[in-house]
């Protein structure tokens, strides 16, 4: 299997499971990866997500080897087929995703690592964008998404060099949002999305949209959109849920004291 998926209560762990080649994105690992996000969109008793790697890579990637043996390098890039688009089904899904990044992501890989919600790596995670180098610019998202995390003179630096950051330079330049030992990434990133999960799931889904939407918009925009958002879910919230969900909360918050 190139993919595995498995079950921890509410939270769906998804595992890229060619680790004999780095987890390179292959054209059947790719629809594997659509089909998989797709059907846990749907999936009412999976609250939260975390995505990994086999081995000692996240996923380095477009599968380079297939694509110099032929097939429409453009469809590759730029899908046009939604079915076989990873980036946009784990953008398209309303479950949250944390991405534990236990080793490199690199150019695809690291579109595909921007394309989950949270971000957690591993001290040995590494990250590059060889888009120039190979020659294939990126279509996934990368162009964009990275000047808006670190700054676009870091995301240049990054980009036009193809040079890797570490973890660290990866957290500090914003990146990412934690930094783990190995053998502790997984374990938080599960920890975390059961956090997550403990919520309600229609309310951190609308909480996803209302952040994703707003993201891309100016300001001022986004704040009377955020206004028109939220109207008509709070007018339906009622003083007996919020003494209800005020129980809940100061107890978690004792709880972390």
């Amino acid at each position: 299997m190139v993919l595995i998926v498995e079950r921890d209560g509410p939270v769906a762990i998804v595992t890229l499971n060619r680790p004999e080649a780095m987890n390179a994105l292959s054209r059947a690992l790719r629809a594997e990866i659509a089909k998989t996000f797709k059907a846990l969109d749907h999936d009412e008793g999976v609250r939260a997500i975390v995505l990994t790697g086999a081995g000692k890579a996240f996923t380095a990637g477009l599968d380079l080897k297939e694509l110099a043996s032929g097939g429409n390098v453009a469809e590759d890039a730029n899908p046009t087929d939604h079915d076989r688009d990873p980036v946009r089904a784990l953008t398209k899904c309303r479950k949250p995703i944390i991405g534990a990044i236990n080793g490199v992501a690199i150019t695809g890989g690291f579109e595909v690592a921007l394309a989950c919600d949270v971000l957690y790596a591993s001290a040995s995670a590494r990250f590059a964008d060889t888009h120039a180098r190979v020659g294939i610019l990126p279509g996934w998202g990368l162009s964009q998404k990275l000047s808006r995390l670190v700054g676009i003179h870091r995301a240049k630096e990054i980009s036009l060099s193809g040079n890797f950051i570490d973890a660290q330079t990866a957290c500090d330049w914003g990146l990412v949002n934690r930094v783990f030992e190995p053998a502790e990434l997984l374990p938080a990133a599960i920890k975390l999305a059961h956090d997550i999960a403990s919520a309600p799931g229609d309310k951190v889904a609308a909480y996803k949209q209302l952040i994703d939407e707003g993201f891309g918009m100016k300001f001022e925009k986004a704040m009377k959109y955020e206004t028109k958002f939220t109207a008509s879910l709070n007018a339906a919230v009622t003083a007996d849920s919020i003494a209800s969900a005020r129980e809940g909360v100061m107890a978690r918050g004792r709880k972390q004291q």
